[in-house]
């Protein structure tokens, strides 16, 4: 009987066979490893605090992560990077504190093309140990990826040796992609079973209200929704719940609490949706137990990897493609910057590339950037989010020709097959009105601007 069968047969004698501690599991990791970490909510806590602890026995160590929940340890306790290497291709807070204090590197990549990056990748640079936290083991042999499909159905495909942390609180979710059998594990540690974490419902602010309102006053029945995370695409999701619009679809990167609101207000069906009909469609998932205990087991819910959920050309076969994400700046060419402020990471272009293409695919799709006009520097002086051109270093995440809707508290704007000179113009007329005579000013000196344009 081969290994495959035994394990088919037996899982929970399988399981008890790779049953160890976090420490007797990452002894499994060598020098020159390339680890990959399981991203979001699946971060392996315990088998990273048992890592770190053995950083004089290891060198180079190159560990990828994405969108910390936790804080790594491997990255605190080596500051010289001389033993271990850690980088998040898409960050959070977490992770943007780390990298101001030059302790994590970071990995640009558009999301639905992740998988065909690490296909891709010479033997050198592929992934050698999978580490990742799950769900428990069923009675058929199958942990489960919970919330995180992602990059984790990936892992037995590339790496050598796979780890797997258990955590009872994590849900099971829907998606042929999204299990992993005890034979495809070499060791199973047992963790102290965290709550995941638990994003609490953000406040908005008067600007956000005005932002959510001119998006919604776009969308149309039977419109296919992608949400991101913040303040304003909350207050999106919540005036959606409000509204009177019917039949919309979810086909989305990040599952969030708000669709569980729209869903439960009766707005959501799934029903108009062009492909995946009646169901939820997402890469992963980030709330409340509120979200967590509807995705549980619910047929209703489908989990996939980033190369279905965001691949333009999948998106797009979806009338009505309706996509809202937040950017920090908008020049007036319309390139959109939503990852960084100069060289300084702040975010990752996640799925925005991905579903703003797809929005202008998508037969009657619509892909809106959304932004504060200004803000207030440190020595209170008003500083417009709309600029001439965007700061050297400064990361692109729409190029000019792909950006669609920009949307202010002042407004919104079309700048699809629109000119140079009259994207300048009605980006300035969105944007703070005390700042819009420079901003006219710095047009003319672009050679962007219209003797004939309204001031």
């Amino acid at each position: 009987m081969s290994k495959i069968q035994q394990s088919i047969s037996n899982p929970q004698q399988e399981y008890q066979k790779k049953l160890v501690t976090a420490e007797e599991a990452v002894k499994l990791i060598r020098s020159q490893d390339r680890v990959q970490y399981g991203e979001f909510l699946s971060f392996p806590i315990e088998c990273d605090a048992a890592l770190a602890q053995c950083k004089d026995e290891l060198d180079d160590v190159r560990i990828l992560m994405s969108t910390l929940t936790s804080v790594p340890q491997v990255a605190l306790c080596d500051p010289s990077h001389e033993h271990f290497v850690a980088t998040d291709f898409s960050y959070s807070l977490i992770s943007r504190k780390l990298a101001d204090a030059g302790l994590l590197f970071y990995m640009p990549s558009t999301y639905h093309e992740a998988y065909k990056i690490f296909r891709q990748l010479p033997d050198s640079e592929r992934p050698t140990v999978g580490v990742v936290t799950v769900s428990p083991m069923d009675e058929n042999g199958y942990f489960n990826f919970g919330t995180t499909c992602s990059m984790n159905p990936l892992l037995p495909e590339m790496v050598d040796r796979l780890i797997v942390e258990v955590n009872t609180n994590m849900p099971r979710v829907h998606g042929p992609q999204n299990y992993l059998h005890i034979s495809q594990v070499d060791r199973v540690v047992e963790g102290k079973n965290p709550q995941l974490l638990q994003i609490p419902k953000q406040s908005y602010s008067e600007i956000d209200d005005k932002i959510a309102g001119y998006i919604v006053n776009e969308l149309e029945d039977g419109a296919c929704l992608q949400l991101g995370i913040g303040s304003m695409p909350n207050r999106v999701g919540e005036l959606i719940a409000q509204s009177d619009v019917q039949d919309l679809g979810v086909h989305t990167e990040m599952l969030v609490d708000s669709f569980v609101d729209i869903y439960h207000a009766g707005r959501i069906t799934n029903l108009r949706k062009t492909i995946d009909k009646g169901q939820f469609v997402f890469t992963f998932a980030m709330g409340s137990d509120k979200l967590y205990e509807f995705i549980h087991n619910n047929p209703l819910c489908k989990a996939a990897a980033p190369d279905y959920t965001n691949d333009p050309f999948v998106i797009a076969q979806n009338d009505k493609v309706f996509s809202v994400c937040s950017c920090l700046e908008v020049d007036l060419y319309g390139q959109v910057s939503s990852e960084s402020m100069g060289a300084r990471q702040i975010s990752g272009i996640g799925g925005q590339f991905d579903f703003i293409f797809a929005s202008h695919r998508s037969k009657g799709g619509k892909g809106f950037a959304c932004l504060n006009s200004s803000y207030m520097d440190q020595d209170g002086n008003l500083i417009s989010r709309i600029v001439p051109g965007l700061e050297p270093c400064t990361a692109v995440s729409l190029p000019r020709y792909i950006t669609y809707y920009i949307v202010t508290e002042y407004g919104i704007v079309n700048l699809k097959g629109k000119p140079t000179w009259q994207r300048a113009e009605e980006l300035i007329s969105i944007g703070h009105p005390d700042l819009r005579d420079e901003l006219v000013k710095k047009a003319e000196k672009l050679k962007i601007w219209r003797h004939s344009n309204k001031r």
